[in-house]
């Protein structure tokens, strides 16, 4: 593809790889990265003119698409007053309230800037609550780039899916253990649903342990239902990572659970965490219209409606599709993806294939085969189908 005339050799000689974000090079695909200069609704533009289909949507913030007029309205109002004080606003206590009100484990809130601040924080909340030191998390699962997180002796690593793998991990290093963290639904091997029990499992083996349970929902929270995973599933954390959706579309996150936990937090407790642009009157203004028009449920049923069309139209026999509500992943392969191995497993060079020929078409997908498709309310049939057609064209062509 044509890529804006010197866009990319300029952008590789002063950011590292080009970008600011890794998956954004491409480099499970191949090829050259566009350069978006602006989006609308279900669309993206790249600055070669070209318009794609977008179902990437800021990796899944944009539940209501791109430039929704009004969160673009509440961010310019709210920017005529000031773009950031390091001082409380009233805004800040209305986004609390409403986390609060949507999340069933959720009694005190802090804000944070990004989902990397917010697991490291709630990690770092659950050994100072606990006094323990080790993390256990799941191969496969992404909760940001904290060293705790991705590689720290002071964590354990299980197989998503596997209760006895982490039955046995719990018993051995149980006296140890300060949290248990997973993705409800795994978002970042793509999308991986857990298996009937594995949450019961995990919520029973933390109440054995004295360990907190740390749902990072900042994938799923919003998305799969308002109340995230937990309320989709009916199994409650202890502590609670947001993101994504709940920053609106703007860079915000949040963490948050018991009131008893979260008083353990500076400068209520003992436990330090702080943030200059924490809470920033932007953000705020941005999540609190989403928050509040994801009150209505007709939009989680809208948003159920374009994703099973999507994924009817996706199904073959060569492909595996799993979806949760509105965030689906196809799989180049001919059984179910239930762990990091699976999805490892699947024909990555066929997803590479797929990639290229749908953007040829105008329709951009995720970069990755390890990354999920995110519908918003801006997605309809028309988008479907053109996405669908693509698709199975790819798929006649052998």
């Amino acid at each position: 593809m044509v890529v804006a005339t010197g866009l990319w050799e300029r952008a590789k000689a002063v950011m590292p790889g080009g970008v600011n974000s890794p998956v954004r090079a491409w480099k499970a695909v191949g090829g050259e990265p566009f350069f978006v200069r602006r989006g609308e609704g279900a669309y993206v533009e790249d600055t070669d003119g070209k318009r794609y289909v977008d179902w990437v949507q800021s990796w899944g913030p944009l539940v209501f698409g791109h430039a929704d007029p009004e969160v673009v309205e509440a961010v310019r109002e709210a920017a005529l007053d000031g773009t950031t004080f390091g001082a409380a606003t009233e805004r800040e206590v209305e986004l609390a309230e409403e986390i609060v009100d949507a999340v069933p484990s959720i009694e005190k809130v802090r804000l944070v800037s990004s989902g990397t601040e917010a697991a490291m924080s709630a990690v770092r909340l659950a050994r100072g609550f606990t006094r323990r030191d080790l993390v256990m998390k799941f191969a496969g699962c992404y909760h940001g780039h904290s060293d705790t997180l991705l590689a720290d002796e002071r964590s354990i690593s299980c197989p998503f899916n596997d209760i006895d793998d982490t039955v046995r991990a719990v018993e051995h290093d149980g006296e140890r253990l300060a949290a248990i963290i997973v993705e409800p639904v795994a978002g970042n091997m793509g999308v991986v649903p857990p298996e009937p029990g594995f949450l019961e499992a995990l919520r029973e083996l933390c109440d054995a342990s004295g360990a907190l349970l740390i749902f990072d929902e900042v994938i799923t929270g919003f998305r799969v239902a308002r109340g995230g995973a937990q309320e989709l599933y009916g199994v409650e954390s202890d502590l609670t990572v947001l993101g994504k959706i709940a920053g609106g579309g703007l860079p915000l996150a949040a963490f948050g659970g018991r009131g008893e936990i979260m008083d353990a937090v500076a400068p209520e407790g003992r436990v330090f965490q702080a943030g200059t642009l924490s809470g920033n009157p932007l953000a705020t203004a941005a999540a609190l219209v989403v928050l509040r028009r994801l009150r209505d449920p007709r939009v989680y049923e809208q948003l159920e409606e374009t994703g099973a069309a999507l994924e009817a139209g996706l199904r073959d026999p060569d492909v595996t599709v799993q979806r949760v509500g509105s965030m689906l992943t196809v799989f180049f392969r001919d059984v179910a993806v239930r762990n990091q191995a699976d999805s490892v497993a699947s024909d990555r060079e066929r997803y590479a294939e797929l990639f290229h020929h749908l953007l040829d078409r105008g329709v951009y997908v995720a970069p990755s085969p390890f990354e999920a498709l995110f519908v918003s309310t801006a997605h309809g049939p028309a988008e479907v189908e053109v996405t669908v057609e693509a698709f199975q064209e790819f798929l006649a062509r052998g």
